[in-house]
């Protein structure tokens, strides 16, 4: 059996409001598996974001640990953990966070950039990403000509333009009407099949339950179940969709 994709062990976490100390995970445990689709759910406020953000090294645990595809993320230093998540994870957000002032191919060439690779060939592989997810026509457009379900497909088409093995989801849908979340999601189900890759996505939208292999329903920073099942995937619109 393949090691786990993300193990966390004990997680708490807490944060300070003036003078008062407010609990928001209370000893999480949880595994992601390579290759499956994981959904995180549950009412607001209830921890899912910061689960999710310890997952990403994005915040640092009070007590237990995290393992990614078997890191410890608490055994690297700073600069170490930023080139962990730069190679390994990408992100995708509720807000597409795309840069008003760059074209989508260039946007999607960001992590690449980032990564030290010469802008002309970065923005080239902006391209190939985006014409996979049917935007090959959108290419040297800026954010602000594209629609809503346009601008999450560049979102998606840069966090795995670097071809990373955790891609970590919040609330992917949250701003789309029903169309383009089937097709956000159905790009996130495909993305499934690059070998070892685990897809997280923390979500209030029950269209898209059917997308996931496995879902965890958290409750006051707690997990109270998991379930298991088979991927029931709705018709989806033609990626052409505006």
């Amino acid at each position: 059996m393949n090691p786990p994709a993300i193990r966390c062990r004990g997680l708490r976490k807490s944060y300070r409001s003036g003078e008062t100390e407010v609990p928001v995970l209370h000893g999480v445990d949880l595994e992601a598996r390579p290759g499956e689709l994981l959904m995180i759910v549950g009412p607001s406020g209830c921890g899912k974001t910061t689960l999710l953000s310890l997952i990403c090294g994005i915040l640092n645990p009070d007590a237990g640990e995290v393992e990614v595809f078997g890191t410890r993320l608490d055994s690297l230093s700073d600069r170490e953990l930023a080139a962990f998540r730069s190679s390994r994870i990408g992100f995708i957000f509720q807000q597409f966070n795309l840069i008003p002032t760059l074209r989508a191919c260039e946007n999607v060439a960001v992590p690449l950039v980032i990564a030290g690779v010469p802008f002309p060939a970065a923005v080239r592989s902006g391209v190939e990403m985006l014409e996979q997810l049917g935007l090959g026509g959108r290419t040297t457009q800026f954010p602000s000509q594209l629609s809503g379900g346009q601008q999450q497909r560049v979102a998606i088409a840069r966090a795995l333009v670097h071809q990373p093995s955790l891609l970590i989801c919040d609330e992917p849908t949250a701003s789309l009407d029903a169309a383009s979340g089937l097709i956000t999601m159905t790009l996130l189900r495909q993305s499934c099949r690059v070998p070892g890759r685990c897809v997280v996505v923390v979500t209030h939208d029950s269209r898209i339950f059917g997308f996931a292999d496995r879902i965890v329903s958290m409750d006051d920073g707690r997990i109270t179940g998991i379930r298991e099942q088979t991927p029931s995937i709705p018709q989806t619109p033609s990626t052409d969709h505006p």
